[in-house]
């Protein structure tokens, strides 16, 4: 009987030390690491630390890497970081990193720029895409910018390949609503043997599409596209 008393209680033990254990907060920073309010506040060429979880990056080169972030709260483009190629190998979705730069601008397109970064030990966390298409030609939409998002139902206007030929970006002119849009398959992000590329590259005028991508600004909203479904 004490025998048996001894295993239930190291069993209720156990129980409660798993029960009590730190949930995963995707949320959560570390010390000194801003939260994305306070960095969406921040000035521009004001230095910023952030965490955030890596989404996407687009090619490494010269010791280079330019990466798509985002937490629960907001996202983060991280133009041209320094980067070993080991550790561009080791970038991959979901994976948490810790950052360091300036807040810059480029044409709307709000970045973090010189900036460097190590890894931060966490659980992986990936975003879904956050549905966007009613903000589409509001001022609201700009509050989403960086993030992975979707659009439903916007009708193709043209396909133009930079350059004039297949291999490098395609400007996407989708329509909604009466208005237009220009989009982007961004060759570094996604770039000619990828699916995404071919598929948009076979678009026509007058098709029906969903996208998703990232909401990139240039002048304007200028998602680089990740997904394309032709209904």
């Amino acid at each position: 009987m004490k025998k048996f008393l001894a295993v239930l209680m190291i069993l209720c033990m156990a129980v409660s030390l798993f029960a009590c254990a730190e949930k995963f907060d995707p949320a959560k920073k570390s010390e000194g690491v801003m939260s994305y309010a306070d960095y969406d506040a921040a000035a521009m060429d004001a230095e910023v630390v952030i965490e955030a979880y890596v989404q996407a990056t687009q090619s490494w080169w010269e010791n280079k890497i330019t990466a798509y972030l985002q937490d629960p709260d907001g996202a983060y483009f991280c133009y041209e970081m320094a980067c070993s190629e080991e550790d561009a190998a080791k970038l991959t979705k979901g994976v948490k990193i810790k950052v360091t730069g300036y807040k810059a601008e480029w044409s709307g397109e709000v970045e973090i720029v010189d900036a460097k970064f190590e890894f931060v030990e966490s659980e992986k966390w990936v975003a879904e895409a956050t549905d966007v298409t009613a903000l589409l030609g509001k001022d609201e939409l700009i509050k989403h910018q960086n993030k992975f998002v979707t659009f439903k139902g916007l009708t193709v206007s043209k396909v133009e390949y930079k350059n004039g030929e297949p291999g490098d970006d395609i400007y996407v002119t989708v329509s909604k609503d009466g208005a237009e849009y220009s989009f982007c398959v961004e060759r570094y992000l996604t770039d000619p043997d990828t699916a995404v590329y071919k598929a948009v590259g076979e678009l026509k005028e007058g098709d029906v599409v969903d996208i998703d991508g990232f909401l990139y600004w240039y002048e304007g909203v200028n998602t680089h596209i990740t997904n394309v479904t032709k209904k």
